[in-house]
């Protein structure tokens, strides 16, 4: 596929648990780094966790504790669980390449928590 496919955002309490998947475009299935980024309204796109395909992860302070990035590289896959979430966790979720390097966005799937 051309485009990175992202599935499972949603409307969650706070407090509350969802994970993403990711179905990688044909082009991320050569990327060492793979991560998610998020955008809320009128910010910025920035990124939320890395993962390089040995396993290693990386992930943004106002995430750690509560997100965890995790792969399939057979599927090209990668997930995201994400608990304890807040309402400063709302956005639109993406993934791509990391660093991005000007790969082709998805859609991205929204997650809204709130009560």
């Amino acid at each position: 596929q051309v485009q990175p496919v992202e599935s499972g955002g949603g409307l969650v309490q706070p407090g509350g648990n969802l994970r993403l998947s990711c179905a990688g475009s044909r082009s991320m299935s050569s990327i060492y780094t793979k991560g998610w980024y998020r955008q809320a309204p009128g910010k910025q796109r920035e990124l939320v966790a890395a993962i390089g395909s040995g396993g290693s992860t990386h992930y943004e302070e106002f995430v750690k504790g509560r997100f965890t990035i995790s792969q399939d590289n057979a599927k090209n896959t990668i997930y995201l669980q994400m608990n304890s979430l807040k309402p400063e966790d709302t956005a639109v979720y993406y993934c791509n390449g990391v660093p991005y390097r000007g790969g082709v966005w998805g859609q991205g799937t929204q997650v809204t928590v709130s009560s």
